[in-house]
């Protein structure tokens, strides 16, 4: 058993600000409600319902993690954030039609005290939304000095310890890192000349940076993935994540492509193709902001497939992604991916898959994880880049040198390690010397 790390307890109120209020935040804060109230459970949330071996085998030591890391207790969560409509949040999740309206009247009050603050936005990366509640400032800087004056007025006015701010706003225009993007110096330069190629979600990361608030990017936007952020999170000892959270289609990816490769069956190709009729659906059908999504969703078979590594079975495999608006669907987004797979003797199969899911349902409990664990992070003293998160993204962040890791269970293995790690248990590797002894025994 190794050295336990030095964590801050998780003593008094924690506050998760969202910028962006709809479906997903709405869905994420009504469903702690509702857990705190017993009118349901966290299921899909690894911190409340997930369990960590620890030692040996023959221990038997199995706790829940909630109870392994000091985690923040779900009743002791403050929620706020920013939305480009004053909807509360009451309204904002009537509107999006996610959770059943009978539930929601049973926390109305909570939910109607959780009242949005003004947003940055910006037309030209959000082509399809039309914002009615937006901040005005003669500059980008401007921008985010009044985004750091609200997280001063949240923390003050909750009495708040500590906050996280997880972005669960719409898909900006993709874009590329440039100039401004190489140093903070540039950047800040950047925020008063009012550069456009700062998009609104950089001028919140870089107002919870300066904050001292870990920033967790749950969209496929550049936001964090830019030298000028990353220079400030190391500067200040902040913990960033990111990007895109990885719920439907791509989730199914990371588990059906290292099933396929560790059985070394080969792939043709891969036709996915999605329906989705919620807000970020309508945002997605602009083109600029599909392509954000597009590149985040197309990397994951890539580099869990490794085709330089296994040439015969992976190159040149087919890959297409596909996303349409469809209004009636709503929030209940379906997948259909078409696999073309060949076997023994180069004999073709097919696998289809048809995932009928909830787009929100399944980001909800990401939501919860990750605020809770770039908390946790903080408090462990850690900074910079969680690449151990990566198992709750499309597009894992990871060190300039590395590539990231998309194979779900090798993720899963990687954060469980990193928990047991913080608490000085030994690691699991599954090399244990007696058990290869016992073999020639």
């Amino acid at each position: 058993m190794k050295m336990k790390r030095d964590i801050k307890p998780a003593v008094g109120k924690l506050g998760i600000l969202t910028p962006g209020m709809g479906a997903v935040a709405t869905t994420f804060a009504a469903g702690v409600l509702a857990v705190n109230n017993g009118i349901g459970r966290p299921i899909g949330s690894l911190t409340q319902m997930g369990t960590i071996r620890l030692g040996k085998r023959t221990e038997k030591r199995v706790p829940m993690i909630k109870d392994f890391v000091p985690l923040t207790n779900l009743k002791d969560l403050v929620f706020g954030g920013w939305d480009i409509f004053s909807d509360n949040m009451y309204e904002a999740a009537v509107h999006a039609g996610v959770l059943q309206k009978d539930l929601l009247d049973r926390i109305r009050k909570d939910l109607e005290g959780i009242k949005p603050m003004s947003a940055v936005f910006d037309p030209e990366y959000v082509k399809r939304l039309n914002g009615t509640y937006i901040k005005k400032g003669n500059t980008k800087m401007d921008l985010a000095e009044q985004l750091r004056e609200d997280i001063q007025k949240f923390k003050k006015a909750n009495n708040l310890d500590r906050a996280v701010m997880v972005w669960c706003g719409s898909t900006e225009a993709y874009i590329e890192s440039s100039d401004v993007h190489e140093s903070l110096a540039q950047f800040e330069k950047g925020l008063t000349e009012n550069n456009p190629a700062i998009a609104p979600s950089m001028i919140y990361a870089y107002a919870a940076l300066k904050e001292n608030v870990p920033y967790a990017n749950g969209a496929p936007n550049l936001t964090v993935d830019i030298p000028a952020i990353q220079e400030l999170a190391r500067k200040n000892r902040i913990p960033i994540s990111g990007k895109d959270f990885k719920t439907g289609q791509t989730l199914m990816k990371t588990i059906l492509a290292p099933g396929l490769k560790a059985r070394l069956l080969g792939l043709s190709g891969w036709f996915s193709t999605n329906i989705l009729g919620n807000r970020d659906g309508e945002v997605l059908d602009d083109p600029m902001s599909f392509k954000s999504k597009e590149v985040s969703k197309l990397g994951v078979l890539e580099y869990i497939l490794q085709p330089k590594v296994y040439p015969d079975l992976y190159d040149n495999f087919y890959h297409k992604v596909r996303i349409n608006y469809y209004p009636p669907r709503g929030d209940n987004k379906e997948g259909w991916d078409n696999i073309d797979i060949f076997g023994w003797l180069d004999y073709p199969m097919q696998i289809k898959v048809d995932f009928l899911c909830r787009d929100s349902i399944l980001a909800a409990p990401i939501v919860l994880d990750v605020a809770l664990f770039m908390d946790l992070a903080k408090r462990s003293g850690m900074s910079g880049i969680q690449e151990w998160l990566s198992f709750y993204y499309k597009s894992p962040m990871v060190a300039k040198e590395l590539y990231p890791e998309h194979d779900l269970f090798i993720q899963h293995t990687k954060l469980k390690n990193t928990l047991r790690y913080l608490m000085g248990e030994d690691l699991i590797t599954h090399l244990g010397l007696e058990y290869y002894d016992d073999l020639f025994v």
